[in-house]
């Protein structure tokens, strides 16, 4: 029975031994793949911050030609409204010079019939 208690003990001590030798490996090695795990996940933090980054400027590029193209459409329609403006007062100026006209055909008229009514109804159109 004391070889079989001596079989026992070497195999226990060599089961230790071979622990002591393989824990600190298998210690690095988590080490190692938790470190490296570490470094994908800085590395993809890095792309992800230069990507939000990316995207922030295209941002604010699309928020600065939509203003841009808002000022250049209030500014187009500023000025059609002008252009429409001094058209009305062109019509309504050439509304008021026809009118002085017409009344200074009028007075023309009605000194000409003073004058001579034979040569004033010559004169007038034949519709009326």
């Amino acid at each position: 029975m004391k070889t079989w208690m001596v079989v026992l003990a070497v195999v226990v001590i060599a089961l230790l031994l071979l622990a002591a030798v393989l824990v600190p490996q298998m210690r690095r090695r988590a080490a190692a793949r938790k470190q490296e795990a570490a470094e994908r996940n800085q590395a993809q933090a890095r792309d992800h911050l230069l990507e939000s980054r990316q995207h922030a400027a295209q941002a604010e590029t699309e928020r600065a030609a939509a203003a841009e193209q808002a000022a250049t459409a209030r500014r187009e329609r500023a000025e059609a409204e002008l252009r429409v403006a001094e058209a009305d007062r062109n019509a309504q100026q050439h509304l008021a010079d026809a009118d002085r006209h017409g009344e200074k055909a009028e007075q023309l008229q009605q000194r000409a019939a003073d004058l001579d009514p034979r040569a004033a109804e010559s004169d007038r159109p034949q519709g009326n």
